[in-house]
Order: C-alpha cells, then sequence, then structure tokens
C-alpha cells in the first residue's frame, strides 16, 4: 500500500462514509502498479444515459412510384403501387438530443430491429466543432443572401457543448462514443471525423472506449486549397482533415479499395503473352494488367471539396463531398447494410447510403439540419426512380416525450441542494421576464399556467426543450378541470409535428389555443422595458381543393392548389439596423414577416428595400397527405409488470408524405397545385405541411367529400 498523508486518508473515509465514488486521483494512488495512459478532464464520469423514450412517427416519406409489383422482381414486393412500403426496415431520420436517441435506440423495442438487419455495420459521425457554423443558416431570398440566427434551444446546445471549453466538449461526446459503440455489431465500424484543434483528446477518447489494439488507422483527408484569403495566411495552409477509423473486434468488415495507378505504371507490364496480354513477373508468377483493379488506396484520401457549382451542394455550411462518404461505406459495409450518422447535418451519409443500397438511420439536433436531410433524400429517391432503381421509404420521428430539465444556467459546483434552490430561482425568474415581456399579469393556484391576459391564461414552455405533445396534453387536462376555454401557449420551439393535432384536441374540448413562438428579444433588458418585444403567432395555411368527379372513363380525383401563406418571424429591426450601421454598409433583417435589406451610402443616407416581395417568398417545401387519417401513429412501450414491449395509438396520425414541391440551390421554382390524385368517393381529410424558410413547419387539415 502506497503511503498517504492524513489528509488524503480522512478524505477518502469521507467519500467512503458518503457512499460516493472516489476522485481517479486515489484510482493511481491506492493501485500505483495497474497505472495505465488515461484522459482525464475536469467533470469526467463513466456513468451512461439509459433513459428510453418512445419514438413518434412525424411523417412517412416515400415518392410515389408508377410501376406496379412484377413476379421476377422480388424487391418490389416490399412496396404497394404507390411505393409505400409494405414490410422490411423503413430508414430513419430522427430529430432529438443524440444521446436521448442514442440511449433509447440502445435500450429500447428498436435495438431488436436493428439486430434484425445484422446490426449497425457503420457508424460515420462529424461531431459539432464549430457549433455556432452548424446552427447559423444562409437563406437565399431572390439575389440575396441573409443569415438566420440560431434559436435559444441552438444558443443552449452550443453552450453545453462549449461553455467550459474543450472539457464540455469531450465530457459530451465521451458519453456518445460509448452509447455508439454498444450498437455497433461485432464486425462493424465507426470513422470520426476530427477537428485539427481537439484531434490529440479525441485519439486518446477513442483508444479508451473502443480499446488501442482496434485503433486501425489515422486518415488523413487531402484537399486541394485554393482560397486566396488563406494563402496569404501568415502560416502553413491548412490543407488536410483527420478521419479515426476504429473496429468493434479485429474480425471487421473491410472491401478493400483501388484507384488509378500513377503514371507511368502501367509501363511495368512490359511482357506480352501469346494472346496479347500484358503482364510482368511478380514473386514468380505472371501479373497481367487487365486482371489489376489499380493500385490500392492508402491512409492518405486526395479529394477535393465541393465545388460551389456542384449538384450536391445543399448550402450546409459543414457539408462534406460525397466522394469522401462514398469511399467509407463502400470500404466498411456491404449492400443491404445498415449505417448510421448521428450527427447527420446536411444530409450526406444518409444520401450516399440511399445510392450505394445501404439501410440507414440518421438524426440531428437541428430542425433545419432535418429538412435540409428531408428534401435531400426526396431528391435522390426521385432520380433513383428516374434511374429505374430500387430506393426505400423513410420516415421522420422524434422523441414522444423529453427529460423534464429546467438548465437555465444553475451553478454546477454547488450542492445539491443549493442547486437546487438555484433552480427553482432562476425558473421562477425565467418565467417573470416572460411574464413581463408578453405584458402579462401572474397568476397563482394552476399547476400548467403562470400568468393571464386579455381573459387568456399563459403557459410558458421550458427555455431549454422544444414545447412538446406531452406538455400541451396537460395543459388540455387542466383546462377541462378548470373549465377554462382560452390559453396562450409560449415557446421558444415547438415539436415537429406538434400542429394541427394538438389543436384539434383543444377545439374538440371546447379550448382556443393560441401557439405563440417567443422571439430572442426578451433577454433584452432593453426591449423588455420599451414594450418592443413581439411573439409571433404560428404561421397560417390557405388552400383551394380541386375535385373532379368519378365517370365511367375516368376515377374521381383530388388536387390541392396553396393559396396564402403568412408568417410573422423577426430577427433584428429596421430600426436597429439603421442606428447601428456605418456607411456604405448594408444589413439583411426580419421584422414581423418581411425580409428586409437596410443599406446606408456613403452620405449616410438610409434606404429600404423589402425582399419578400410575394407570401411565396416565405415557403421552402410542401407537401400533401391526400388521405390523412389512413394511418394511426403507434408507438411502443414498455409494461412496467411484464418488462414486455407493447404498442399503443397515441390518438394521432402519421402525416404520409404522397406528394411535394420544394425549391432547391440551384432550382428556385415552386409548384403550387398538386398533382391530381386518385382516390374512392366519399369522404376524406386531405393534410397540407408547408415549411418556411426558417426551418419551421405548419400543417392544416381540410375536409372535402369526393
Amino acid at each position: 500500500m502506497p503511503k498517504l498523508t492524513e489528509q488524503e486518508r480522512q478524505e477518502i473515509i469521507r467519500f467512503l462514509e458518503a457512499d460516493k465514488p472516489l476522485p481517479d486521483k486515489y484510482r493511481f494512488l491506492l493501485f500505483e502498479d495497474k497505472r495505465e495512459v488515461e484522459l482525464v478532464w475536469n467533470g469526467k464520469t463513466n456513468e451512461v444515459c439509459n433513459i428510453v423514450l418512445p419514438f413518434q412517427t412525424i411523417e412517412q416519406v416515400d415518392e410515389p412510384r408508377a410501376e406496379k409489383p412484377s413476379e421476377d422482381n422480388m424487391q418490389l414486393s416490399m412496396f404497394d403501387t404507390r411505393g409505400r412500403q409494405l414490410k422490411g426496415w423503413t430508414n430513419k431520420l430522427i430529430w432529438g438530443d443524440n444521446k436521448l436517441v442514442l440511449s433509447s435506440l440502445k435500450n429500447g423495442p428498436l435495438r431488436d430491429e436493428i439486430e434484425a438487419q445484422g446490426g449497425l455495420k457503420l457508424i460515420y459521425i462529424d461531431p459539432p466543432f464549430d457549433v455556432g457554423a452548424d446552427f447559423s443558416m444562409n437563406i437565399d431570398i431572390g439575389d440575396e443572401t441573409f443569415t438566420k440566427d440560431p434559436n435559444i434551444l441552438e444558443e443552449i446546445a452550443y453552450r453545453d457543448t462549449w461553455g467550459k471549453g474543450a472539457d464540455s466538449f469531450i465530457a459530451m461526446i465521451y458519453e456518445r462514443l460509448i452509447l455508439m459503440r454498444n450498437l455497433l455489431a461485432e464486425d462493424g465500424s465507426i470513422y470520426v471525423h476530427c477537428d485539427w484543434r481537439l484531434n490529440a483528446s479525441l485519439r486518446l477518447i477513442l483508444s479508451e472506449i473502443f480499446g488501442e489494439s482496434f485503433f486501425q488507422r489515422e486518415i488523413i483527408w487531402y484537399f486541394d486549397n485554393v482560397s486566396g484569403y488563406k494563402s496569404i495566411a501568415l502560416n502553413w495552409i491548412r490543407d488536410h482533415e483527420t478521419i479515426m477509423w476504429l473496429t468493434k473486434s479485429q474480425s471487421f468488415i473491410f472491401n478493400k479499395v483501388y484507384g488509378d495507378y500513377p503514371e507511368g505504371y502501367e509501363n511495368k507490364f512490359s511482357n506480352v503473352d501469346e494472346n496479347g496480354r500484358r503482364y510482368m513477373k511478380r514473386a514468380g508468377r505472371r501479373q497481367y494488367l487487365d486482371e489489376s483493379k489499380g493500385k490500392a488506396l492508402g491512409d492518405v484520401w486526395r479529394i477535393p471539396f465541393i465545388n460551389n457549382m456542384a449538384d450536391e451542394r445543399v448550402g450546409y455550411p459543414t457539408q462534406k463531398p460525397e466522394a469522401l462518404l462514398e469511399r467509407i461505406i463502400k470500404a466498411s459495409s456491404n449492400e443491404g447494410d445498415l449505417v448510421a450518422d448521428f450527427f447527420c447535418g446536411s444530409g450526406t451519409t444518409a444520401a450516399v447510403a440511399e445510392k450505394l443500397g445501404r439501410k440507414w438511420i440518421a438524426t440531428d439536433l437541428g430542425k433545419f439540419a432535418i429538412h435540409t436531410t428531408r428534401k435531400r433524400m426526396i431528391g435522390v429517391q426521385r432520380q433513383l426512380k428516374a434511374d429505374g432503381k430500387d430506393y426505400r421509404a423513410f420516415e421522420i420521428l422524434n422523441l414522444g416525450k423529453y427529460e423534464r430539465q429546467h438548465y437555465i444556467g444553475v451553478n454546477p459546483n454547488l450542492l445539491e441542494a443549493e442547486q437546487q434552490k438555484q433552480s427553482v430561482e432562476k425558473e421562477k425568474a425565467f418565467i417573470d421576464l416572460i411574464l413581463r415581456a408578453y405584458a402579462a399579469e401572474k397568476t397563482e393556484g394552476f399547476v400548467s399556467f403562470q400568468g393571464k391576459k386579455a381573459g387568456k391564461l399563459i403557459a410558458i414552455g421550458p427555455v431549454n426543450l422544444p414545447v412538446t405533445r406531452l406538455f400541451v396534453e396537460r395543459i388540455i387536462l387542466e383546462c377541462r378541470k378548470h373549465q377554462i376555454t382560452r390559453v396562450d401557449v409560449l415557446g421558444f420551439e415547438f415539436e415537429m409535428g406538434l400542429f394541427p393535432n394538438v389543436l384539434a384536441d383543444a377545439k374538440n374540448s371546447g379550448i382556443d389555443l393560441s401557439p405563440k413562438y417567443i422571439p430572442a428579444d426578451v433577454f433584452d433588458k432593453r426591449a423588455v422595458e420599451q414594450g418592443q418585444v413581439v411573439f409571433h403567432d404560428m404561421a397560417f395555411i390557405e388552400v383551394k381543393p380541386h375535385i373532379t368527379a368519378e365517370t365511367q372513363e375516368k376515377s374521381a380525383t383530388v388536387a390541392v392548389e396553396l393559396t396564402d401563406f403568412s408568417v410573422f418571424y423577426s430577427q433584428d429591426s429596421v430600426s436597429h439596423a439603421e442606428q447601428t450601421l456605418k456607411n456604405r454598409s448594408s444589413r439583411i433583417v426580419v421584422e414581423k414577416g418581411q425580409i428586409v435589406k437596410v443599406s446606408k451610402d456613403a452620405d449616410g443616407i438610409v434606404g429600404r428595400e423589402v425582399l419578400t416581395k410575394h407570401w411565396t417568398d416565405w415557403i421552402d417545401y410542401w407537401s400533401v397527405d391526400f388521405d390523412f387519417e389512413s394511418k394511426h401513429e403507434i408507438i411502443r412501450m414498455q409494461d412496467p409488470d411484464t418488462g414486455e414491449w407493447e404498442e399503443q395509438w397515441t390518438g394521432n396520425y402519421v402525416f404520409e408524405n404522397e406528394w411535394q414541391s420544394f425549391r432547391t440551390k440551384k432550382d428556385r421554382s415552386l409548384e403550387l397545385t398538386s398533382v391530381a390524385h386518385e382516390c374512392l368517393p366519399g369522404r376524406r381529410k386531405l393534410a397540407i405541411k408547408v415549411v418556411d424558410i426558417f426551418g419551421n413547419d405548419t400543417m392544416t387539415i381540410v375536409e372535402v367529400t369526393v
């Protein structure tokens, strides 16, 4: 036993009496003969999230297919005549915190589905080393581009990831990598895209989690840096990034990749046999040129960045080239294998996996990332269909319940009781701030309501989470209990697919429920004091159905025309831009549903130009479900008594995306009338979903008689 100071002995006794784990330093002091190299950081813990939350289906996406199933094509038998998948794996695009997603995949019922596909063979991740760049999006309006600022949830994600610098990032990625390793198949691989600032730390983390013997290669991705600005920098020009490749075992999938021979290499095949075939002698045998696959590639890859005019570019700031993912996916998976990307960004991994005949799971915290990936995957489906190739349906999921924590700046160094006290105080201050900004008065005696204004009760969503379905359902229950009929629900973000189902539930209960966005301006004390904070209403959709009757020659059809879309967003203000702009400069702001370019000339004269000329300028994407209530939303919950997973209907329906029109980086046009969809006579509900240029979705339901 090594010698310990009296202070160290007393400290160990205090930890043992409190039944708390010893700090890592005592592991080395007490067992000095078993020291090992290890990365230690402030707050390191081996505790891993084990929460299981139900996955709820927001949307089923499958570009309709014209061809019908045939006996000689077994793959098509998995789809009906509209292209809807009938059986087998459905690809999954999941919106939410990937820690909760990974934990729910690892411990929940979807794990059995993953194992039924042979397990997760490949994971590629490109973690957010510059979260600000991931969450700040460039949006095109006509010939102009403006930057969408991160919303409050995204700013909190940035703070949680980088709030303490490298320590908090490492803590974030460490827990997620442990969960990913557990999900990998025994013959699976993980490729981790690294940033030059944290390469060394990530190398140690990966070796600790996977084992040094399973660290296969450090891959250097080399690209030509042609930036004129960087070429004059007084430093070596950075023209490579690093990708770490590890496996779960020494028995792993690897398909060797070959490239072109270097110039002049073919001259080595100088011999010619009796059939005119060129060969060279190597190790006493003939190696023929026409049998050679090319030069086996090493761990330095020369793959250029995406050209600004490339078809694959979707305008996402951290987008990686498809050629990079194609090489990884081809090397470390086979056709039909399941691959995943838990920081999917613009969806490159999913797009390449689909093109190469792999199944996929893709997740992201950013709503705009999920929307970008949705559009990209529909584009891939359309191209595969045009090429006569098979493709797979995908569904958009989210977590139906969130861990209800109000982390709003509590000091983690305080004792637990003090943390709880501070948490209550911070939450109270947050609620007071929102009520003051909304010009509402505080109210007591309710669980769900914090204030009232003009005869309406006010419910305020959490600062760090979206307003969820569960949150709104609790509001409706309390309204029924107290016979409340008018409610405003204020939130920084609303769960994707939340509306209009819950609005319909509220309306059926006689409740006028109005959801409103809380603007970031609430944290500007001057704006609050001057009454300048504007709470945005949810967007509003107007449509016109076009119905034709059934005749002997033709079936009945229904088409949908989009006739209006109203939004009420603000980001900055015209007056603030005018006050802060320098001469000979301009800024684009969003104010009360208009995008305005504010300019100052050399003499300080201010000019304004409204860029949103028409309501359609706000629309990035819209889609139609021609028979909305045809597919029940089913979740799987665990029976607390038996431990068995049971299917339950949530009472809501899945939006089945049967037609869509959207803008791309190259094609900014938008169709405003859907195709005429054949349908059986009778009453039905049409669901129309619109996604605006900020990535927010709005849905309306129209009942028609065909």
